[in-house]
């Protein structure tokens, strides 16, 4: 079963390009809908990040607004949080690969924004990236209604820049030239991949 490793910065098209995968029957795994996941139902992990993070739950949930102002405001204590959550949604991406080798797939897909930053490139056989001009990434981005300037910038200067990511890429979709070339692009990465698999 052959992995690839799905990236890009925010607003590149990574979650349209991740649907696409699975409309064409790809396992995906979403390392933040895990984390999403986490943050609900996990109550060792909500009690140790209310410990760390005082007044961060609301109703035996982690408040993620909250947590990511407190983030902002100490944003040096963001590997605090990493430390709890990163071996947990290993743990969940171990489960899924293993399902997916039971399923006989011959390919999967790990959705992880920051596949290089966390050192995961490792972990996949191949990475695509989607790429976008910056100025398609800003409009995507502020038409979001829990977005602002200070928080893509923010957001934007944890991860490492597109470009970089792009070079180091094995696929780079370009998700600027429509959906039906980023699907098309999907569909032959898809065809290539499960003849190697």
């Amino acid at each position: 079963m052959r992995i690839i490793g799905l990236t890009g910065s925010i607003g590149m098209g990574k979650t349209t390009t991740a649907d696409m995968f699975r409309s064409f029957g790809v396992p995906v795994f979403d390392a933040d809908a895990v984390v999403h996941s986490l943050y609900q139902n996990d109550t060792q992990l909500i009690e140790q990040i209310e410990r760390l993070f005082p007044n961060t739950t609301n109703k035996g949930f982690v408040d993620r607004k909250i947590l990511s102002d407190q983030l902002r405001k100490s944003p040096n204590r963001l590997r605090d949080i990493e430390r709890l959550v990163h071996p947990r949604v290993r743990a969940c991406r171990d489960e899924f690969v293993q399902k997916a080798e039971d399923e006989k797939h011959p390919l999967v897909v790990f959705d992880i924004p920051l596949l290089f930053e966390t050192g995961s490139k490792h972990e996949v056989d191949l990475v695509l990236v989607c790429a976008a001009p910056r100025y398609v990434q800003y409009e995507r981005v502020m038409k979001r209604s829990d977005m602002n300037l200070n928080l893509f910038l923010m957001i934007l200067s944890r991860q490492m820049p597109n470009r970089i990511k792009c070079r180091h890429a094995d696929i780079v979709i370009m998700t600027d030239l429509g959906l039906e070339h980023a699907r098309n692009r999907v569909k032959a990465s898809i065809n290539i991949l499960s003849d190697y698999s």
